[in-house]
């Protein structure tokens, strides 16, 4: 059986993990397989950096081209992410007629599109599955698990560090700047951990998700994001009053009639009685509503040496197995549907809102009106005394209303006299 000669690009954490699957169960991928699979080389940033993998020294390059231009390797892991020079690797890549399997969520969420494009000319595999959430195989469920279904919503915790702050903050009532010191130290957030605590890291992982669940082009543009960085103490503690969790939630939504969408990042109220409510720490978790089967969440580790060497070497037997059918450039899920985004108008859902009010009579009627004007209906007011100042704390969740409506609710609220400061507003779900 002639073996199936893999190139590493990459031998960080991720890279190690795949080595130690790839070489430790042999015995079962061959299985799958039929042939060998065998680690050809690996490209690395220091030929004498000390490792704790033992990896044949004469298989490492610290040239990526050495590997891209070998004609007998057939399939390229990459792992090394950044978008430059990795997008040129990938294409030179495929150019030469080689499978490509990445974890790289900037990249696909930047170039997905053309990379699809250039992998289906060539008839070549690539594979992703890694990029989004670790170890949950959610990009094959959305490709392959529900390719007769409709998507309507996706749902999601797609990134571990600002789920572990937020899940620290509630269940400790620390501060959302303790909470991230600890999180550094830790090793789950980066020295500059904006990517994560802004939401960038989620908004690519959704684009991803939203093109694969629409069927069309989401690029990063489209989705809004809004990061964890000014959720307060205060904030968690009554959303838990009201029986809600914070979470920083990923939210891709579809209108049946017409098929516009919209995708979020932001932090958001989740019913405590919802599923996704009780993922805590640094796991991950996807909430995928669909029209026939209705709803489905997977959980599990978003992150971390093993989970995401474990989807990266699936998609690596994936793509081999369609090597020895002679299938490879098949199963490219490229965007055929046209982007038809929702406006300010057509988005709607709940909201929270916290205000700091003045004390005294004829307060909230002030404020009802105003919610009155612009056709937002309430669900649930409740107002009482701020101990810390004279002001009241007003507390309000609405009904289901338009973004635009609740813009203009906020703009009419700067200049109502009885309002000191509106303190936060929050989307609910669930």
């Amino acid at each position: 059986m002639k073996p199936v000669k893999v190139g590493l690009l990459g031998l960080g954490t991720v890279g190690t993990g795949v080595v130690r699957i790839v070489e430790g169960h042999q015995e079962d991928l061959s299985s799958q397989v039929g042939s060998p699979i065998i680690i050809e080389r690996i490209a690395v940033n220091n030929l004498n950096k000390i490792r704790n993998i033992e990896v044949d020294r004469s298989k490492l390059t610290e040239d990526p081209w050495d590997i891209i231009r070998d004609p007998d390797i057939d399939v390229i892991i990459e792992v090394m992410g950044g978008v430059e020079p990795t997008k040129a690797y990938i294409l030179e890549a495929l150019e030469r007629g080689k499978h490509i399997v990445t974890a790289n969520k900037d990249l696909m969420a930047l170039y997905g599109s053309e990379i699809l494009a250039k992998a289906q000319e060539k008839q070549c595999d690539v594979f992703y599955e890694a990029s989004v959430a670790g170890g949950i195989p959610i990009i094959r469920t959305l490709i392959e698990g529900f390719s007769s279904d409709r998507i309507m919503k996706i749902m999601g915790i797609v990134n571990g560090t600002t789920n572990f702050i937020l899940s620290k903050m509630s269940q400790e009532g620390a501060s959302y700047e303790d909470v991230l010191l600890e999180a550094q130290q830790l090793g789950y957030a980066e020295s500059d951990p904006t990517a994560d605590v802004e939401g960038l890291d989620a908004a690519r992982k959704m684009a991803i998700l939203g093109t694969l669940g629409f069927r069309t082009n989401v690029e990063l543009s489209d989705v809004t994001v809004r990061g964890i960085s000014a959720v307060t103490k205060e904030d968690i503690t009554y959303a838990k009053k009201l029986g809600y969790e914070m979470k920083l939630l990923g939210i891709a939504d579809r209108d049946p009639e017409d098929d516009e969408f919209s995708i979020t990042v932001q932090p958001t109220m989740v019913k405590n009685t919802h599923p996704i409510a009780a993922v805590s720490g640094v796991f991950n978790a996807v909430y995928v509503y669909g029209e026939a089967v209705g709803e489905t969440m997977f959980y599990g580790a978003g992150a971390g040496e093993m989970p995401t060497a474990t989807s990266i070497v699936a998609d690596l037997v994936a793509v081999i197995k369609n090597l020895k059918l002679g299938v490879n450039g098949l199963k490219a899920i490229v965007p055929y549907k046209p982007k038809k985004l929702k406006n300010d108008e057509t988005i709607a859902y709940k909201n929270f809102l916290l205000l700091h009010v003045a004390d005294r009579a004829g307060v909230l009627a002030k404020i009802t009106q105003v919610f009155a004007e612009y056709a937002v209906s309430l669900e649930s007011v409740v107002q009482s005394p701020n101990a810390n100042t004279k002001d009241a704390e007003i507390i309000i969740v609405t009904h289901n209303a338009s973004k635009a409506s609740m813009d203009k609710v906020l703009k009419h609220f700067e200049k109502l006299d009885v309002i000191q400061r509106v303190k936060s507003v929050y989307r609910v779900e669930g």
